[in-house]
């Protein structure tokens, strides 16, 4: 059944909030710096990029509470894409919209269309309520072959949608949508992607199904990672067609990517209940999707065995042996890369890249920071306790911390680490490395969590000087408090 927006997009133009102020911390906080420490955010970088110059980082608002009018909460998936063609970056948010998980089905799709200035965006609420219920993730796609990007959202409380872009008066106009019959009343859909896996010029969706918001820990329930054909008109819900790949305990990640470089997409998969990771290679032949799965045998790296799940990964070329590596977080040893071996039979090899304890280190991303031709990775920590004020808690609590790590060189070697702003509260879920401002470094856009009011999105401007300077300038003159390190 196709629903529709009971009327157009409603927009708010904004000037987003960026750093200028002296930065103050929340006078209600009770977790106040002693005095005579610096926070990490005070704390001169040093940090250089490849001519020299030092490293910083500013902070853009570009949608929350008080900038867009809406009470966002819980904020998580991210995907960008310029969906009315007008040459701007435009922005799909999801906010699951609680601080507890009570399974009541509420959250926030935004949309936060570009122009040409980086602090200067349209926002408008896509979905709201019972039919987007705890929105945890999005990709975008053009999926009715129109020419313009498409959006389908995964989320927890319990299903897919479908919205389908009215064109060129994507800020203004009606956005149809549609929840997948084969998807309703399902459990917890918790990652979406698209992908060509039969490269006839049609997306299917992907997703897995963690069958529940918050399932028990220790459940032996096994559930699906799926991929969906669609339809030549998707808005047909009833259309929509389920493939099983496999079915594994609370699996949470199923992320299309080229891993064997043989041209066509295979898929990299993972289960939270198993704390495993494994692969689907794509064998799709003659337009038939077919696949055979692989597991991820690790070995090496760390001091402690792996305890993965996938809930985020990255992908790259490490080690420089033309094979694509893969990006992880293992529980026992922070952020890992295992290099991929020539044989998918054989074990993959893990590399420790770092953690940031007593920090829980949730999103990252690789790219370039310091221009030295290698990638780099950015971190963000997940805080622990209560989600709506800071709590009456020292510094020693995990809490929302920002880093960057240096690549090496030699990806085998020891990362250093470069801390630029630890918050008492904030989770960090995603980030997508743009050069905003255009200047030439890497920027990057976030979605944060775990900070209400402050939940939302915004952008990390990346600031070259001279000599050394604060690590971090926050947006807000009012926040969440900033701590030293433990």
């Amino acid at each position: 059944m196709t629903r529709r927006c009971l009327a157009p997009l409603v927009l708010v133009t904004l000037t987003v909030a960026c750093g200028g102020e002296a930065p103050e911390p929340d006078t209600t906080a009770s977790d106040a710096t002693p005095a005579g420490s610096l926070t990490v955010a005070e704390t001169p970088t040093r940090a250089q990029a490849s001519d020299g110059r030092y490293i910083s980082w500013k902070e853009h608002i570009i949608d929350d509470l008080e900038i867009g009018g809406v009470a966002i909460a819980g904020s998580d998936g991210l995907s960008v894409a310029d969906l009315d063609l007008d040459g701007h970056l435009d922005i799909v948010s999801v906010h699951e919209s609680d601080t507890t998980y009570d399974g009541v089905a509420d959250g926030h799709v935004r949309l936060a269309f570009g122009s040409d200035d980086p602090d200067g965006w349209e926002l408008a609420t896509l979905g709201e309520g019972a039919e987007v219920g705890a929105p945890e993730d999005a990709a975008i796609v053009d999926m009715n072959d129109d020419g313009y990007p498409d959006i389908v959202v995964a989320c927890e409380l319990a299903h897919l949608i479908y919205f389908q872009n009215p064109g060129a008066e994507a800020r203004t106009a009606v956005w149809e949508r549609v929840i997948p019959t084969a998807t309703k009343d399902r459990g917890s859909y918790i990652r979406v992607w698209t992908a060509d896996f039969n490269q006839d010029g049609r997306p299917e969706v992907v997703a897995p199904n963690k069958g529940g918001q918050n399932p028990p820990r220790d459940t032996l329930e096994t559930h699906a990672i799926s991929y969906f054909t669609l339809p030549d008109d998707p808005l047909e819900g009833d259309a929509w067609v389920e493939h099983e790949m496999n079915r594994v305990i609370i699996p949470i990640n199923a992320q299309p990517i080229d891993l064997d470089e043989d041209g066509d997409l295979d898929v990299m998969g993972g289960s939270r209940g198993e704390q495993r990771v494994f692969w689907f290679e794509n064998t799709s032949r003659g337009g038939e999707i077919s696949f055979d799965e692989h597991p991820v045998k690790i070995t090496g790296g760390g001091d402690a065995p792996p305890r993965v799940t996938g809930f985020n990964f990255d992908f790259a070329d490490l080690n420089g042996d033309t094979r694509l590596d893969v990006v992880l977080r293992d529980g026992r040893n922070g952020v890992v890369w295992l290099a991929q071996p020539e044989d998918p039979a054989s074990p993959w090899t893990r590399h420790v890249i770092g953690d940031i304890p007593p920090e829980v280190l949730v999103g990252f991303v690789l790219a370039d920071i310091d221009d030295d031709g290698d990638a780099d990775l950015i971190a963000g920590a997940y805080s622990q306790g209560d989600r709506a004020q800071d709590a009456e808690i020292g510094p020693q609590a995990a809490g929302g911390r920002l880093a960057w790590f240096e690549n090496p060189g030699d990806a085998t070697g020891t990362w250093d680490r470069h801390d630029f702003s630890r918050r008492a509260r904030g989770m960090f879920d995603k980030f997508i490395p743009r050069d905003m401002d255009g200047d030439g470094d890497v920027d990057f856009i976030g979605t944060r969590g775990n900070s209400v009011p402050y939940d939302g999105v915004f952008w990390l401007e990346q600031v070259r000087t001279d000599g050394p300077v604060p690590s971090f300038e926050q947006a807000r003159v009012v926040e969440s408090a900033q701590r030293p390190l433990p």
